[in-house]
């Protein structure tokens, strides 16, 4: 999928995440995972409508991908904390439901980095949001020391930072750490 969307520059990417966007069938990885929640009761309560997990610090992560040709789901253990979303291809752009939400990310790639910009969001699959209420939602992704890295930050207006979590990954087969 990330390759359709990407095109050409996808495969000018590092190979931790070539590999990672290339999963065909099931996979899986492992790593860990640094999460920061909003404070404010708006903040957690947008969360957890979300299913965003809590704060951690240096937490184990597990990732689980399951790729079919038109669709990944990815099932994401925080720790204890479970989250599943399935990533769909939509008019060329990236479709996430998170909740009651459903997100359309413009996927690029410069510099080895992959990038994941907010263009639609919808609520209920009814009702149609503006995207500028989301332009504090930032996804990056990125290889540093081998690994596949990534960063995810949630800020909105009137609500302030929902969540922000970091961390890396490697094919679960071969992460010692």
């Amino acid at each position: 999928m990330f390759q359709q969307l990407l095109g050409a520059p996808f495969f000018n990417l590092p190979d931790s995440l070539r590999s990672l966007h290339s999963v065909r069938g099931q996979d899986a990885f492992a790593g860990e995972v640094d999460i920061e929640r909003g404070r404010g009761l708006l903040a957690r309560l947008c969360g957890w409508l979300v299913g965003m997990p809590p704060a951690m610090q240096q937490a184990p992560l597990r990732l689980e991908l399951s790729a079919d040709p038109g669709s990944e789901t990815w099932r994401r253990h925080f720790g204890s904390h479970r989250m599943a979303t399935r990533l769909r291809r939509r008019g060329g752009l990236l479709a996430e439901r998170l909740g009651p939400l459903q997100f359309r990310f413009a996927v690029h790639a410069a510099e080895g980095t992959i990038y994941w910009n907010v263009a639609r969001v919808g609520l209920l699959g009814l009702l149609p949001l503006p995207a500028r209420l989301f332009g504090g939602m930032r996804v990056r992704e990125w290889e540093q020391d081998g690994r596949y890295r990534f960063h995810v930050e949630v800020t909105l207006p009137l609500v302030g930072p929902v969540i922000a979590y970091h961390g890396w990954l490697e094919p679960a087969a071969s992460s010692a750490d």
